[in-house]
């Protein structure tokens, strides 16, 4: 497995104010993320950054956007992220059972100089004792 370093990041993008080597670059290196919210912050940093990969493979084959065309969905991603500006994630509820989870969430983002902000409702499901992004309604 390919890990990543960012030198550069003293702060992981997910606003927790936390080291990028002690917050989510462990779960984009293999690392299970023990819970729905961890994997939706460690996927937002993964959006910012560009890590592609984990976004696939941390995506419930049941979502909209899986494509089995992984090269096309890879660029497709890549395409946002490069393009996208993420000012910021700010949980706004969180609730957990033991298979499902949502968490409703407000992303600050940019794209060409234009707010792209919105807040989504996201479902998870833990498969195989590992979360996966189910889905995600706008609010």
């Amino acid at each position: 497995m390919k890990t990543h370093k960012h030198p550069a990041l003293p702060l992981c993008p997910c606003g927790s104010k936390k080291k990028y080597k002690k917050c989510c670059q462990p779960f984009h290196n293999g690392k299970t993320p023990p819970d729905a919210l961890l994997l939706m912050k460690s996927r937002y940093s993964a959006f910012a950054l560009g890590l592609s990969h984990y976004i696939i493979q941390t995506t419930h084959k049941q979502n909209c956007d899986y494509k089995e065309d992984l090269s096309l969905w890879e660029k497709e991603i890549n395409g946002f992220s490069k393009n996208t500006q993420f000012l910021g994630v700010d949980i706004l509820d969180f609730t957990q059972e033991q298979e499902g989870a949502s968490v409703t969430f407000y992303a600050n983002l940019l794209s060409q100089a234009k707010d792209i902000s919105f807040i989504e409702k996201s479902k998870f499901y833990k498969v195989d004792g590992v979360w996966l992004y189910h889905s995600g309604e706008f609010l």
